[in-house]
């Protein structure tokens, strides 16, 4: 069977190089035993290492194409494994019985924030993710405070997951190959189990703090506060949403929440 054509508005760029394939495969080595899930997996140029792993292995994939070139040519990938699906549309909770799965793949650039935050979404039962994205994405997820790269992205993940960027891969190694290089990060879920702040108020201050990144945290918390609150004579307000710990957020929100619940009792 012929190979399957990369189709744009999938976001396709299918992985060449086997050693890479082998590398991000070998990723799955950090969780023994746990069942795994691929997402997107073209012509199987990651799924045939994932299967030397002798673990349960399934796969979801939109292209039919891509489907029909998998049972052909992957007949060790049992065909009721292949799941023909959009998976930002998937019940995963159903997958594996409910079980916990490794989530991995060489994710299309253009949902790979969407996968994560559905992986967020499903945190309880993807306690690691791996694979392969976008550069500039890698970055975001891994970055520390004080960085450029440091943003929503990198706090929204790394409340729940500890992450680390493995290795960049060149543009070379793809068919056709993108126009950015690639990053390939390891998620592993860290040992937090609730918030002690709302999260939804969370949110709200992180999205509206970086939407005004070069502007002191002020600014954009009087818009939730009131310019009136005393909370704006804290000192964290003379910093910028960069500088700002996750731990530092969490606290913060908490304080909102108070000047919040302040402003309900004297209405």
């Amino acid at each position: 069977m012929k190979a399957v054509t990369a189709k744009k508005r999938l976001g396709q760029h299918f992985l060449t190089d086997l050693t890479v394939a082998r590398n991000i495969a070998d990723t799955v080595d950090a969780c023994p035993g746990l069942p795994i899930l691929e997402v997107g997996p073209g012509m199987g140029v990651l799924t045939q290492f994932l299967l030397e792993k002798e673990r349960l292995l399934k796969v979801v994939e939109i292209d039919e194409e891509s489907v029909s070139y998998l049972c052909k040519n992957l007949p060790q990938l049992q065909e009721e494994n292949i799941i023909p699906d959009d998976f930002l549309k998937m019940h995963l909770d159903k997958l594996f019985s409910g079980a916990p799965f490794m989530l991995i793949g060489n994710y299309p650039y253009n949902i790979s924030s969407q996968i994560f935050f559905k992986m967020l979404d499903n945190k309880e039962i993807i306690p690691y993710c791996s694979g392969m994205i976008q550069k500039e994405v890698g970055e975001r997820l891994a970055a520390k405070p004080g960085s450029k790269a440091y943003g929503i992205l990198s706090i929204l993940i790394q409340l729940w997951y500890d992450v680390e960027y493995l290795f960049t891969v060149p543009e070379t190694v793809f068919s056709p190959p993108p126009k950015v290089k690639s990053a390939v990060v390891l998620m592993k879920r860290n040992s937090r189990t609730s918030l002690e702040c709302d999260e939804a108020l969370l949110k709200k201050i992180v999205k509206g703090t970086f939407n005004q990144r070069r502007k002191k945290l002020r600014n954009s918390i009087q818009q939730i506060v009131g310019k009136e609150s005393s909370l704006l004579n804290d000192t964290i307000m003379d910093r910028r949403p960069e500088q700002i710990s996750i731990e530092e957020f969490i606290g913060l929100t908490l304080k909102v929440a108070n000047e919040l619940r302040k402003e309900e009792a004297h209405d």
